[in-house]
Parts: structure tokens; C-alpha cells; sequence
């Protein structure tokens, strides 16, 4: 069975490594990949990106199935040409991934369906930008309508940041398209987790939960990122709370896209913050699984990741029951020098070690340039450690980035740090 991976960074990584991991497997090619995935045997870079192209691509070579990794195919609609050339793949359509690609749609949405969520208004004018601000002070969140890699989010916690990310958006157009729109909305205290299932249209399958590390600096200090470590489980996430965000959020979700002619399928991420009495309210919508939290979660799926992937093209996620390693996965992300500004490229790798049953690199930002890694992205690699404890995964994780060295490179010391606060 031939399947094919969507993707370059450190989440189609770790996919393809699980999927590869299948008896049933000939071969998993991963468009475009990176250099980790071309370090290994049982997966083969292609250097295709074109979503038609990959079509034809999969057409020829008898692909069995599909899965999308980010959120740029998806926008330009990947799933709605595969799908119109018989082809099975898992993601959502190009109207379903508005839930991601227009923040203004996503709320518009969570409002209709009494999904909850902070109170917001979308705006293109830069005036009425400005007042709104001034009527509602700071903390204030500022967002792009669309898609912005990660970098349209800015919580101000002053007017003036407020008013000077307004200014980035709209009127200096340092976003494109992207911030032609932005949403304001209320600023939101509590504990962030991410929340991620996999839907067929009707059913709903939990993935193990998450929680990511956004600060660039220890201490939850400096810029926001796309990402600098994740654990899971994640405590904070209590069988209670599990269940009422299910039944609050996502099965309102699944149920309102429905409702609206706009089924969802694929990886379905609900951003939460949960506040000191345990209300989770929803950040946002990824319509993709997320990174760094895919490669602590793959590296504890112990269930064939081919079957899953087989039930979600086919309609019968009811009919599969997942199997978990019981001990905690904690992820390590290291950046490139400059990052996230302005991350370089072309610094030698060295020092990744093998892979154990307690420790795995994924590789997002590499590229192979003969036999030399270099740094090709701003976040590099995400260095997987397990252990029985929060603790103990740490420091697997920790001596195994220890052992890795490129110039400039950039990690944070105190990943699970909350996990490890809590009583």
C-alpha cells in the first residue's frame, strides 16, 4: 500500500513516521518533505507542491490514500480536486478550512452556533479599529482575517500595542491579504490546551490531549511563536473537562458545519483557554493537527495509524478504538538563529542520535544538502522524549538535545513546566 503525505515540517514528519510504521506499507511519500524525511528509508521526498499536480502524481502511482498536513493546501483546495478525481484523502474541503483560514468566518460561526468563545468584532477600517480599542482598553487581542503562518496573533496588553498592530495590519499591509480584515476580540486569562480530533463528517475520534508551549523564552517570556515544545497528556484536561468540551465545543462544531451544508472531515484542533474555575472557552479553529503537538501524540499512538487513517476516508470512525502508550511524550522544539523574526538558513546539524524506544528527533526545518543536514526554516527539529513521568520525559528529551548542536540554535529549558506546577 502506497499512501501519501502532504507537507514539509515537523507534524508530516512525524505522520509519515508513524503511517510508515505499518506492516501493511510499501512505501510513504512525503510532498515535499524535508530532510529527516529523506534520511529515512522508509519514506521518499517528492518534490512536488502543486495540489493538481499531486493529484495526477497520486492518480499514476496507485496512491491508497491521502492525508494534508498544513493549512496553505487546504485554503487552496487540495481535498475538493482530489476528491473530484475519485481520489480518497483526509482533510476538509476548501469551505470547510475557513474554520482556519478566515478568523472572521470562525467567529461568525461559534456566535451562530453557541459555541463559546471571547466576545469580538471584525474590522477593515482603521478608524473604527482604533476607537473599538479605545472603548474596550487593553489586554486586547489583535488577529488577521487569514492566514498569517502564525504571525497575525498579537495580544496587546497596552492600548498602544493595540493600536500599532491595527496599524501592521491594515494600513502598512505587513500581512497582505491576510490583514485586510482583523478581528478584535477580548483578551482571555487561563491555561491554553489544545484539544484534537479526527472527524469523518459525522464522527468524532479524540486524539490524546496536548498542551503547547507558545513563548519563545522559559518562563512563557518573549515573542509569541508557532511553537516551542508540547507534552501529552496533558493534566490540565481532566476526564470531566474532557467530556465537556466535547459536548460543549466540538460536537456543537461537527453538528453546526453539518447544519450549515459544509460537513467537516480531517484533524479538527480547537484551541482552548480554561479559566481558574475550569471554563474552557474556544481561542480558535485549526482545521489540521497541530505542531509541536503531533509529534508528542504520534510517538504514544500504539494503534496502526493505516487503520485510523482507513476509517476516516471511509465514514467508520465509530467503529475504532485508539491505543495509547501510558507514559507522557514531551517535545523539544529547536529554532534557527533569528527566529521567529527572522530565522537563518544554512547552519550545519550535527549530533541528532539514533532513535530509542524512549527518544525520536522529528525534523521540520532541515534540509539535506549531500550528505550535510542544514537548517532550512525556523523551527529546525522537535527532539521527542518518554518517560513513566512529566519528569522523566524531560530529561530524555533534554539529554537527547544536548547531544545536537547548530550554530545560533534556540530552545526553551522549561517545556511541561505546568505540568510539573501542578498539585
Amino acid at each position: 500500500m502506497k499512501i501519501l503525505v502532504v507537507g514539509s515540517g515537523g507534524r508530516e514528519h512525524a505522520l509519515a513516521w508513524k503511517l510508515a510504521q505499518s506492516e501493511r506499507i510499501q512505501m510513504v511519500y512525503v510532498a515535499p518533505g524535508n530532510g529527516g524525511t529523506a534520511l529515512d528509508d522508509r519514506l521518499e521526498n517528492l518534490a512536488i507542491t502543486d495540489p493538481a499536480a499531486l493529484a495526477e502524481f497520486a492518480k499514476k502511482e496507485n496512491i491508497a490514500l491521502t492525508v494534508v498536513g498544513p493549512e496553505t493546501p487546504l485554503a487552496a483546495g487540495i481535498v475538493n480536486i482530489f476528491r473530484d478525481n475519485g481520489l480518497k484523502i483526509f482533510g476538509p474541503t476548501r469551505e470547510a478550512a475557513q474554520l482556519e483560514s478566515s478568523k472572521d468566518f470562525a467567529k461568525a460561526f461559534m456566535k451562530r452556533h453557541d459555541i463559546p468563545t471571547a466576545e469580538y468584532q471584525t474590522f477593515s477600517e482603521l478608524q473604527a479599529a482604533h476607537d473599538y480599542i479605545d472603548a474596550k482598553g487593553a489586554p486586547i487581542v489583535i488577529k488577521a482575517d487569514g492566514l498569517a503562518a502564525g504571525k497575525g496573533v498579537v495580544v496587546a496588553m497596552s492600548r498602544a500595542e493595540a493600536h500599532a498592530a491595527v496599524d501592521m495590519m491594515l494600513s502598512d499591509n505587513k500581512l497582505g491579504d491576510a490583514g485586510a480584515r482583523v478581528v478584535i476580540e477580548e483578551f482571555l486569562d487561563g491555561e491554553e490546551a489544545s484539544f484534537i480530533v479526527m472527524v469523518d463528517g459525522k464522527n468524532i475520534l479524540p486524539l490524546a490531549t496536548s498542551q503547547d508551549h507558545k513563548r519563545l523564552l522559559d518562563d512563557d517570556e518573549g515573542p509569541n511563536t508557532g511553537g516551542m515544545g508540547a507534552y501529552s497528556p496533558a493534566p490540565i484536561v481532566t476526564p470531566s473537562l474532557h467530556a465537556r468540551v466535547m459536548r460543549e465545543i466540538i460536537q456543537p462544531t461537527v453538528q453546526g458545519m453539518h447544519k450549515d451544508g459544509i460537513p467537516f472531515t480531517g484533524f479538527l484542533y480547537a484551541g482552548l483557554m480554561i479559566d481558574d474555575k475550569g471554563n474552557p472557552k474556544t481561542l480558535e479553529f485549526n482545521c489540521r493537527m497541530g505542531d509541536p503537538e503531533t509529534q508528542p501524540i504520534m510517538s504514544r499512538l500504539k494503534t496502526d495509524l493505516v487503520t485510523v487513517m482507513e476509517h476516516a476516508v471511509s465514514g467508520t470512525l465509530d467503529s475504532i478504538e485508539l491505543e495509547w502508550d501510558r507514559r507522557t511524550a514531551l517535545g523539544v522544539v529547536m529554532a534557527a538563529h533569528g527566529y521567529p523574526e527572522s530565522p537563518r538558513k544554512g547552519d550545519l546539524i550535527t549530533g541528532i542520535a539514533a532513535e530509542t524506544p524512549d527518544s525520536v528527533t522529528f525534523h521540520a526545518g532541515t534540509v539535506l544538502e549531500g550528505d550535510k543536514l542544514k537548517t532550512s526554516g525556523g523551527r529546525v527539529l522537535c527532539v521527542v522524549g518518554l518517560g513513566d513521568s512529566v519528569k522523566m520525559a524531560q530529561k530524555k528529551a533534554y539529554e537527547a538535545v544536548d547531544q545536537i548542536h547548530f550554530d545560533g540554535m534556540q530552545f526553551r529549558r522549561d517545556i511541561g513546566w505546568r505540568a510539573l506546577k501542578r498539585p
